[in-house]
């Protein structure tokens, strides 16, 4: 399976709804039937995107097998957005939450924290350039189209991004299984980046020294002693979006 595909009717319909500069041609099984058939190609040239019809097994070789429902978009390069801009372009006087990531590498996880953030009014996910997950189909289908919608930042260090945010007046807040302090205790800043470790080793040693603060999630005495860190980036967004939601 490549990394430039969106397959997938639900997908591909988000896709060409709401960013069709990124379909650079729709691809459609020829088993496919009305009326869904119409209304895809219908929105197909309403977006001046290029569409052809294909055998289903040209699908099946493209999704390298995974299930594609008759209908696969290549996509563009993921259009991505600049730190500094970002920053920049931020409101001074409203809360506003930003998701860094410490190298998540299981695309699934990086959906999944992909498709938290958008839902709990996060501004943007901040993602490593290397060692870490990038939004390809499989973070397209498991954010439920959010990855094509929320700003993600391509990074070349965490620890400097890190820094970088604090310069602009964020205060940057750690999970980590070790941490002193809970996550329920006091509030989240209003301008927070949350900053969530990778699957396993959790925060990297030079990120954990340079967060501002450092929460952990309370786990009840038990046979578990962690969670899923797709799971943990839910907790700590919705912590703040509990406070700050509008």
């Amino acid at each position: 399976m490549t990394d430039d595909i969106c397959r997938g009717r639900k997908p591909v319909t988000d896709l060409l709804a709401k960013s069709p500069e990124r379909c650079a041609k729709l691809l459609v099984a020829n088993n496919v039937r009305p009326p869904f058939l119409d209304e895809l190609l219908d929105m197909a040239r309403a977006a001046n995107v290029t569409w052809q019809i294909v055998a289903p097994e040209a699908l099946d070789k493209l999704s390298g097998g995974e299930k594609h429902q008759g209908v696969i978009c290549r996509l563009t390069q993921a259009r991505t957005l600049d730190l500094d801009s970002f920053l920049k372009s931020q409101d001074t006087n409203s809360p506003v939450l930003a998701v860094i990531l410490d190298h998540i590498e299981d695309p699934h996880n990086l959906g999944a924290i992909i498709r938290s953030a958008e839902a709990g009014g996060a501004s943007c996910v901040v993602y490593a350039k290397r060692r870490s997950a990038v939004p390809n189909d499989t973070v397209i289908k498991t954010s439920a189209g959010a990855s094509l919608r929320l700003p993600l930042i391509p990074v070349s260090n965490i620890t400097r991004t890190i820094e970088a945010f604090k310069a602009a007046n964020f205060w940057t807040a750690g999970l980590d299984g070790n941490a002193e302090e809970s996550l329920w205790t006091g509030t989240l800043p209003e301008r927070c980046a949350l900053v969530v470790g990778a699957e396993g080793e959790g925060l990297s040693r030079l990120v954990r020294e340079t967060c501002d603060i450092l929460r952990r999630i309370p786990i009840m005495a038990g046979g578990i002693s962690s969670l899923n860190a797709s799971v943990a980036a839910a907790l700590g967004i919705f912590e703040w979006s509990r406070n700050y939601a509008r």
